[in-house]
């Protein structure tokens, strides 16, 4: 289930429910986050590769696993742009995946670990066990659950799926360094808030966390987390 947050009324419930929040969102402008609507598992993919790496190196090293599991030959699309980062796909399935060999996955750079969780990550999409339709009808908590089954994918990777993928208006990332930092900071805390402290913060913010996460992230001019 994709949901277009509606900002407005999201930040009148904050406006309200948090003075500090409040302050957070008048110094930082309109809220701009849009749910991406590319298929889950292409960006469950580059979740993966991404993860550990700098944007730059992970973006070539994407763009050749696609070119790799992907149909078409490399020159028939532009599949980069000048960071590296994939601008298209075709084709790119699990089954595909599923194909690829140990060569051709070291071939396009990706560690064993990572081979290892995009083939886990294929499986699970093969089987039915994970699709675009289960993500519509699943609630926060069971997409969560249902992706961590998934070998290297975690709680924080599933969460930010939820956030920029789907769209879902009520996401609390309680491990996220960004959001940590910058509620440190906005709420005059002493220390880096343990996942009850965020908790504990971001109940107000509730049904509208997501909001309130992007504006802490905004507020610390963070560039946003590679989901």
């Amino acid at each position: 289930m994709r949901h277009d947050i509606d900002a407005e009324a999201a930040i009148a419930h904050l406006m309200v429910a948090d003075p500090v929040m409040a302050d957070v969102i008048a110094a930082n402008g309109p809220f701009m986050l849009r749910a991406d609507p590319e298929d889950p598992f292409l960006s469950l993919c580059r979740s993966i590769t991404y993860q550990q790496l700098s944007g730059k190196a992970a973006g070539t090293i994407f763009s050749r696993f696609l070119n790799a599991a992907s149909d078409g030959a490399i020159g028939d699309v532009p599949r980069t742009g000048s960071s590296g980062e994939p601008l298209r796909a075709t084709g790119l399935t699990p089954a595909r995946v599923l194909a690829l060999s140990d060569e051709e996955f070291r071939a396009v750079g990706m560690s064993r670990q990572k081979t290892a969780s995009l083939r886990d990550l294929a499986a699970h999409f093969d089987r039915g066990e994970l699709s675009a339709h289960l993500f519509h009808e699943w609630e926060d908590d069971e997409i969560i659950a249902h992706l961590t089954q998934v070998r290297g994918i975690g709680r924080w990777t599933a969460e930010m799926h939820l956030m920029f993928h789907l769209g879902r208006p009520d996401v609390l990332p309680t491990n996220d360094v960004g959001i940590n930092r910058a509620m440190m900071k906005v709420y005059g805390l002493e220390a880096m808030p343990k996942p009850a402290d965020v908790l504990r913060i971001g109940e107000p913010w509730r049904p509208w966390a997501t909001v309130a996460c992007w504006y802490l992230w905004r507020s610390e001019d963070v560039k946003l987390p590679e989901a």
